[in-house]
């Protein structure tokens, strides 16, 4: 049996082998194609990573979400280190815990109108998957279409995954989900229309993160004001943008008198270190659906991990540490930089960007190389690859990530579902003078031309792997 320093000892080539023999060897193929699939962080502090070998990158991913606060922030550990050794309790739920009750109020007192009963499950497909229960049980159950948007992504459970507009396979799903087009009011009321006096849930992102694409102001409106009309409840998912990540406390927010009767959150919402999620309520539905002694439990109180001590411990202090040091405000001055900086690269280097979208401190670049070098990766490429439709625009992204990675030591994405846009979406703590040194060298990568690079990524990691 390996131990802790065991496992810590593993180098690169160990810790690939038992990937292959125990987890997934073709996620060893996938993610060596990349410079970082073939390193090992040594550890992790604010937006850089320090690799085994001392080099240090600088983190512009953000943990996909999950690290507002960067890595190992010192009053996150601070506070879980506490707990561990005041020897706190963690499971019994016939107890009742300060921790839980402390953390459900203060959600209540960030967040807007009477949006004020939480639950608080382990992940974010959870807290959807919740949210949708939620409804169904509002309307007790006479209601059974839940509508959501084509480019939505709520998940990979099979509800949230059902759920999410791009899935890659059918996997059985809950029933009635219908569909309308992102940001189109009509597209919506037609949806609604088509199933009179049977919607129970509307589902939305306000910011799309895995799209980079937002709603707009009179989209979020119009939603509300339908869904009161028809009494469907309305949930927003902010599961990836919340916590001052787009330049308000949550998306929605920056809209005035603006309430859904479900907000879901998670990701940056356990700090970096704590694996929990919520979906917040407006007290209407939750006490119609829930609060009586008949069926209070079917809510899940009695889950084994629901309100967890240590994760809400953590919780509690992401939430004031997000609120004290004004994130909002941090994601804005990124912004100030990032956006201004990208859109200043798409005019220079027209044929190599198609647009940039973002907000405060999360941004796409569609990297768009034309047809004359879309044709050249499909001659390059391994044949099984080019399958996918989209291959051809992941691997040119691909091959500007790499660049970054491996010539500037900048750690950036692209997006799964949608048009795959590389994304630059940095930790909130993240000086801003980074990101233009980011901007800088993707300018640089840039310069090089999207065929060399290309040409490049295919010869050095691709052919290898395939």
């Amino acid at each position: 049996m390996y131990t802790l320093d065991d496992a810590q000892r593993l180098d690169i080539g160990e810790v690939h082998d038992l990937y292959r023999r125990h987890v997934n060897k073709s996620q060893v193929s996938l993610m060596t194609s990349f410079g970082f699939g073939r390193e090992l962080v040594d550890h992790a502090e604010g937006p850089y990573l320090t690799l085994t070998d001392g080099r240090r990158v600088l983190d512009l991913t953000g943990g996909v979400g999950v690290l507002n606060h960067g890595h190992n922030h010192p009053r996150i550990l601070a506070v879980r280190e506490r707990f561990a050794r005041e020897k706190r309790m963690e499971v019994h739920k016939t107890y009742f815990s300060p921790y839980l009750a402390a953390l459900s109020a203060n959600l209540a007192e960030v967040l807007p109108g009477d949006l004020t009963m939480s639950f608080l499950p382990n992940s974010g497909a959870e807290a959807v998957e919740g949210a949708v229960k939620l409804a169904y049980k509002y309307h007790n159950g006479r209601r059974g279409t839940v509508l959501r948007a084509d480019c939505a992504f709520h998940g990979k459970l099979l509800g949230s995954g059902g759920l999410t507009g791009q899935s890659r396979f059918p996997f059985p799903t809950i029933p009635g989900i219908g569909t309308f087009r992102y940001g189109d009011l009509d597209s919506v009321r037609a949806a609604v229309a088509a199933h009179p006096g049977d919607v129970y849930a509307l589902l939305i992102e306000p910011f799309s993160a895995s799209t980079v694409q937002q709603c707009s102001e009179e989209f979020l409106r119009g939603l509300r004001e339908l869904c009161t009309r028809h009494d469907i409840v309305l949930i927003f998912d902010e599961i990836y943008s919340g916590w001052g990540k787009t330049g308000s406390l949550f998306h929605f927010m920056r809209y005035e008198g603006l309430v859904p009767d479900i907000l879901t959150t998670s990701k940056s919402f356990g700090g970096g270190k704590s694996s929990v999620s919520a979906y917040i309520a407006r007290e209407p539905v939750l006490r119609r659906a829930y609060d009586n002694l008949g069926d209070a439990l079917l809510q899940s109180t009695s889950t084994t991990y629901y309100g967890f001590g240590e994760e809400c411990a953590t919780a509690l202090e992401a939430v004031n540490i997000a609120v004290e040091d004004d994130y909002p405000a941090r994601a804005r001055a990124l912004g100030a930089v990032l956006g201004p900086g990208l859109n200043a690269l798409a005019k220079e280097y027209p044929d190599a960007i198609g647009r940039v979208t973002g907000a405060g401190a999360l941004w796409g670049v569609f990297v768009d190389g034309g047809p004359r070098l879309l044709d050249l990766v499909a001659k390059l490429a391994p044949g099984g690859l080019a399958r996918d439709p989209r291959f051809k625009t992941k691997l040119v992204t691909c091959a500007v990530i790499n660049a970054l990675y491996e010539d500037h030591d900048i750690y950036a994405y692209y997006t799964l579902n949608g048009l795959n846009p590389l994304v630059l979406g940095p930790s909130l703590v993240t000086p801003p003078t980074e990101a233009k040194r980011a901007v800088e060298a993707l300018g640089e990568v840039l310069d090089a031309g999207l065929t060399r690079l290309v040409t490049r990524f295919i010869k050095q990691k691709v052919r290898s792997q395939w």
